[in-house]
């Protein structure tokens, strides 16, 4: 099987929760499977995490589940008979007070406070910004507005603010116990949307900690930026994050389509300097949903997402509602090698200039750097957390990462790692067994052979969290 460093993330759903069509997915190449709380009750997630940890199990791989939280409801309500066809010009009333279904005149509001939200002049997109209103004024408990761009409203609609600015809090009654959930099932990371700043991070983290304690689980926290508010505040967020998440649908809706390209490249080199993961979202494959093959656009997306150095790429409805599930991500997965090709490996201008004040990280930094120049058939990490494995990964390098961990929590979360190969091996606490045993298991694995040349990092006393301090390069006989 061919290389590949980029991972995968996909979402689960009708399409995709066979159990032999997931076991499909996981051997085609999905890393990480992503729960998608916005749909369902807890005992679906529940059922649907068992699924997943049965066809790892199968197919002799072992994938990350992460937990995506709904987030707030910022929605329109229902309409008699579903929806209504807004024409350009027309009056159009949100009104939060609202009981009775929508008409062509007006709709109730799931967000109550949009009242307090707006004020003449504002524009509000809804439905991923293919509606636009103006809001003329604000009577009470109803936002008048003008259709500036018409179409199909239909219920529950999404709503944005042009430029950010609705107070709705990152995490909901609803988010709360979903996290409960999350934490019961052992979710390897919690996605969390629309958070504003590092407070919502910080807070999401305490109650992913509480939850989880009675578990001895600690999950990987992921800040989905998809709110204008996010951007200025990026280097806080991702202070307090595991990772981020280019969440481009909102976001796209908030700061505008044009700007949201040059972001993500901001957003994916923001997040690598910062020793943090970041997964590029949103129509990825979007065309994949109904058609057997990708458009050239998707195509030159995903890729230019690889060369932007992103950890993961991801799908939602693709393959969790799409006709093709199992096509779409045999499709991404060639897409991601072919790119993986073309990567431009700079390590020696990469650490011009830097200097680290930890012997973990360095270490880490000396393995990619001696392993580069020997031309070293692979990179090895002994590691009880992780860590090393994820200093190595921020560096572009062609030469695979294989880190051995005794933890099957380390071992899961390093499945979204770029260029890393997680693998399940207890090792002796005397470091020359531990080596020799490194190397025997690479063996059996099929990775390294007779002759071959590879960098091998551990801590000395072994297991002790933080304590890499040993460089070695090792040949074999």
């Amino acid at each position: 099987m061919t290389y590949r460093a980029t991972k995968i993330v996909a979402t689960l759903g009708p399409a995709s929760s066979d159990p032999a069509m997931l076991e499909e997915m996981i051997r085609a190449g999905v890393n990480v499977v992503r729960l998608n709380f916005s749909h369902g009750v807890a005992q679906d997630h529940i059922e649907r995490a068992r699924l997943v940890r049965e066809a790892s199990e199968r197919a002799g791989r072992e994938v990350a589940i992460m937990a995506d939280l709904q987030g707030p409801k910022i929605r329109v309500g229902k309409f008699e008979g579903g929806k209504v066809q807004l024409e350009h010009g027309a009056p159009f009333v949100l009104d939060a007070a609202r009981k009775e279904p929508g008409d062509l005149h007006g709709v109730g509001l799931d967000y109550k406070e949009l009242p307090r939200d707006v004020k003449p002049g504002d524009t509000l997109l809804l439905n991923d910004g293919l509606i636009v209103l103006t809001v003329d004024a604000v009577r009470g408990e109803a936002v008048h507005t003008t259709v500036k761009v018409g179409g199909e409203l239909s219920n529950n609609k999404g709503i944005n603010k042009q430029g950010g600015g609705l107070t709705a809090p990152a995490l909901t009654a609803k988010d709360m116990e979903d996290i409960k959930t999350a934490m019961g099932l052992k979710a390897d990371y919690v996605a969390v949307s629309f958070p504003k700043n590092a407070t919502d991070m910080e807070m999401a983290r305490q109650l992913c900690n509480v939850a989880g304690a009675e578990h001895g689980h600690k999950p990987g926290l992921i800040a989905k930026i998809e709110r204008a508010e996010a951007i200025p505040r990026l280097d806080e967020i991702l202070a307090v994050s595991d990772g981020i998440m280019v969440a481009r649908g909102d976001l796209a809706v908030e700061v505008g389509n044009a700007a949201v390209p040059a972001l993500q490249k901001r957003m994916i080199n923001l997040a690598r300097r910062a020793d943090k993961l970041v997964i590029t979202a949103t129509q990825m494959m979007e065309s994949m949903i109904a058609n057997p093959v990708p458009t050239r656009a998707e195509v030159s997306d995903v890729a230019n997402a690889v060369l932007d150095g992103t950890d993961a790429v991801m799908l939602s409805a693709e393959t969790a509602a799409g006709k093709y599930p199992l096509e779409t991500v045999r499709e991404m997965a060639a897409i991601c090698v072919a790119a993986e090709e073309h990567d431009p490996v700079e390590l020696d201008a990469d650490f011009s200039g830097q200097t680290f004040s930890r012997i973990d990280q360095s270490i880490a930094m000396g393995a990619l750097f001696t392993a580069h120049h020997l031309g070293a058939k692979a990179i090895v990490a002994l590691t009880d957390s992780g860590s090393t494995a994820l200093w190595m990964s921020r560096h572009p390098t062609r030469i695979p990462i294989y880190a051995l961990t005794p933890k099957i929590g380390a071992q899961r979360k390093m499945a979204l790692y770029r260029n890393v190969r997680p693998m399940l091996m207890d090792t002796s606490a005397n470091r020359d067994e531990a080596l020799a045993q490194a190397e025997a298991y690479l063996k059996v694995q099929g990775v390294v052979g007779a002759g071959d040349v590879y960098a091998i990092t551990c801590g000395e006393p072994m297991g002790a969290p933080g304590g890499t301090n040993m460089l070695k390069i090792g040949r074999v006989g």
